[in-house]
This record gives C-alpha cells, sequence and structure tokens, in this order.
C-alpha cells in the first residue's frame, strides 16, 4: 500500500514537518514523487520510519541513525532484537523504579517500614541500567568484562552514604570545572582540584587497586573522543571535555 505524506504522518503519529525534514537530510525519502507534485511512500519506506522511529524513542540522534541505517550490513531484525533488548531493559528500570516508589509511599502512609538501604536500591539500578544502556559496549571494549561486573558491584553494593558521597563528588566536579574554565588555565587550582575529586570517584567505581595515572589519562581520552561521555561534560560548558582531559594530563604527569 502506499501512502502520502500526510496519511504516514498520521498513521506513523509524526508531523508532515517531520517526514519533509527526514528526506531534507537523507534519512528517509520517498519512494517516488507523483505526477501531481506529491511524495509517495511504499511498504519499504513504512519499515524504515518504524526503525527510525524506534531507535528516536532509545533517544539515539538522527545523525547516529542515517549512518546505522545507510551501513552495508544493515539488518534490520538484527537491529529489532538489539531493539527488544533496550527495551526490556528499560522496562525492568521503570518496574524497579515504580516498585521502590509504591514502597516508600506506604512508608510515608505507615503501613511498612523500609531500611536506608531499600531506599537507594532502584536509584541504583536505574543508574547501572543507564550506563549499560549508553557505554556498556564501548566500556567493555576498552576495559573488558570483568571491569564492567567489578564496577556495577560496587556501585550495587554502595551504601547511602557512599552514595550520596559519590553524588557530592560529582557535584563538586562539575563546580569546579565551570570556574576553572572561567582562567582558561587547565593547570589551575580549581581545575587540579576537580582532578582530585575525579580520581577518588573513580575509585568508589574501580576494582581496589587498579587506579593508576596512565587509566586516568586513558579515560580522560576516552572522554572527548566518545560523544556520549563528551556530552556529559559539555553540558557543564562547551569545550569542557577537552579542558578535562587537558587538566588531567596536568595532574597525571605530577
Amino acid at each position: 500500500m502506499d501512502y502520502t505524506v500526510s496519511k504516514l504522518a498520521k498513521m506513523a503519529g509524526v508531523s508532515r514537518r517531520t517526514l519533509r525534514f527526514y528526506d531534507e537530510i537523507g534519512l528517509l525519502s520517498p519512494a517516488r514523487v507523483s505526477q501531481n507534485g506529491y511524495r509517495v511512500y511504499g511498504r519499504a519506506e513504512v519499515d524504515l520510519l518504524q526503525q527510525i522511529l524506534i531507535y528516536r524513542e532509545l533517544g539515539v540522534p538522527l545523525e547516529k541513525i542515517r549512518s546505522i541505517i545507510a551501513a552495508p550490513g544493515f539488518d534490520r531484525a538484527a537491529a529489532l532484537r538489539e531493539h527488544l533488548t533496550a527495551l526490556n531493559a528499560q522496562k525492568a528500570k521503570i518496574e524497579s523504579l515504580i516498585k521502590n516508589v509504591e514502597r516508600t509511599i506506604r512508608v510515608m502512609e505507615g503501613e511498612i517500614d523500609m531500611s536506608d538501604e531499600e531506599k537507594f536500591e532502584g536509584l541504583k539500578k536505574k543508574l547501572i541500567e543507564e550506563n549499560e544502556k549508553k557505554y556498556g559496549r564501548e566500556v567493555r571494549e576498552k576495559y573488558g568484562e570483568d571491569a564492567v561486573k567489578e564496577s556495577n558491584r560496587r556501585l550495587a553494593g554502595m551504601t547511602p552514604g557512599q552514595w550520596a558521597r559519590q553524588e557530592e563528588l560529582s557535584h563538586k566536579i562539575a563546580g569546579l570545572l565551570a570556574r576553572a574554565m572561567e582562567t582558561n588555565d587547565p593547570g589551575c587550582r580549581e581545575a587540579q582540584k576537580a582532578c582530585e575529586l575525579h580520581s577518588e570517584w573513580l575509585c568508589m567505581f574501580w576494582k581496589p587497586g587498579t587506579y593508576s595515572k596512565a587509566a586516568h589519562r586513558e579515560l580522560a581520552q576516552m572522554y572527548v573522543e566518545d560523544e556520549r561521555f563528551r556530552e556529559n561534560y559539555e553540558k557543564i560548558k562547551p569545550g569542557c571535555a577537552e579542558f578535562f582531559r587537558d587538566a588531567i594530563d596536568i595532574y597525571c604527569a605530577e
């Protein structure tokens, strides 16, 4: 069956403008253009749009989607299986959070008691699952399966005090970097303090004895090269990923 822009947009729950934009950037083009100028989409385009929208729901950027589906070896069935795995992970995360919130409400209403550790279980599981989704493959390729498992184990076993400390460190590091960037000097006191706190933060997740200056520098380079890591620091200030990398180079050279 063939679809015009209007019909396909209505069926897929997107705007006509979105479909036109996808055509403009070469992400999804119509099968043909009719004599009266209407874009016409066929079955193949409908299937491809479904794939694109699933990727979008999973938070994949358009540029990344375009490179994936344009790859010579793109396998739609394999991609859908990957989507299913990711969606099941999201489902498990949401279900865990729902249980945690429901239990908290029951505690607040005096029905049951909840330990401090239990209050953090949902949050820790959420962070582990988000890290797996965003960085799991890259980190495994660089550091190996055992390192990832150990990091997840240490995160899952954090006490409320340790959880609060790692969050405190994250906020302090971001604040120090924002101030340090105003000096344009990665060797300044604030930048080097951020590096010191970052090493403490890493040691909360890495297996004891595995931290080294070389590993710290290698990770800092990944913050620059990998767009997902880079995005976290660019939220602080544009150029922060490179600035932090340079600051860590100085810190680790001492």
